[in-house]
Formats: structure tokens, sequence, C-alpha cells
């Protein structure tokens, strides 16, 4: 029984911070990419970013450079999200995934599919 379980999430002010933690159960993804998505009431899932099993890998979505860092610990079997200078934007619920195919990397939300049930992070202005 695989399970990924986000935590972290919270109000903050605009400028603060969060990091996400993304804590996966019943098997090991050390050979998967995990990834973050996000995603708001009337819009589609968002991808926000991806880490390869081993780290060489990551990619953001533009919004989101500069600020946000992924991260991983294969010891752990544990994906992070660490959110600097936050904006009200970024305001969604924020789901952690992993993907169906080891060593590969991908920012397409099909790819992945092992799902946390997400956490709520509020940025207000």
């Amino acid at each position: 029984q695989v399970q990924l379980v986000e935590s972290g999430g919270g109000l903050v002010q605009a400028g603060g911070s969060l990091r996400l933690s993304c804590a996966a159960s019943g098997r090991t993804f050390s050979s998967n990419a995990m990834g973050w998505f996000r995603q708001t009431p009337g819009k589609e899932r968002e991808f926000v970013a991806a880490i390869n099993w081993n780290g060489a890998s990551i990619f953001y979505t533009d919004s989101v450079k500069g600020r946000f860092t992924i991260s991983r610990d294969n010891t752990k079997n544990t994906a992070y999200l660490q959110m600097n200078s936050l904006k009200p934007e970024d305001t969604a619920v924020y789901f952690c995934a992993a993907d169906f195919v080891p060593f590969r990397v991908s920012l397409t939300s099909q790819h992945y599919g092992y799902w946390g049930q997400g956490t709520q992070v509020t940025v207000s202005s």
C-alpha cells in the first residue's frame, strides 16, 4: 500500500517562507522522479517543480524560479519544497507525486502515478 503524505502548509504573509515535506511509505521511490504540483479553484493542476532520482536534474515552472527549491533525501524516502519570497498568487493546494517510471524526470502530471492528498498554502497580502 503506497502512500504519500504532504505536510508543512499553512498561512503566511507575502514575503514569508514555508517548507513542504512529502513522506512516502509502502515502497521506495529512490529510483523515481518526485514532483510538486499545485491547484486553485477553477484552474487545472499546474506543474511546480520536479527532481530526478539522484537530484542531478531539476526543473521549475518559470513563476517560481529563484524562489522555490526542490530537494530529496532518499535515505528518508522524502521530498521537500522550500518556498521563499512567497506571493499571494502562490496560494493553492500543493500536491506531491512520484513518477510511474524509474530514472526519468517529467513535467507532465499524467506521468506521475502516486499522489498525496495535498496541503493548503495560503499567502496573504
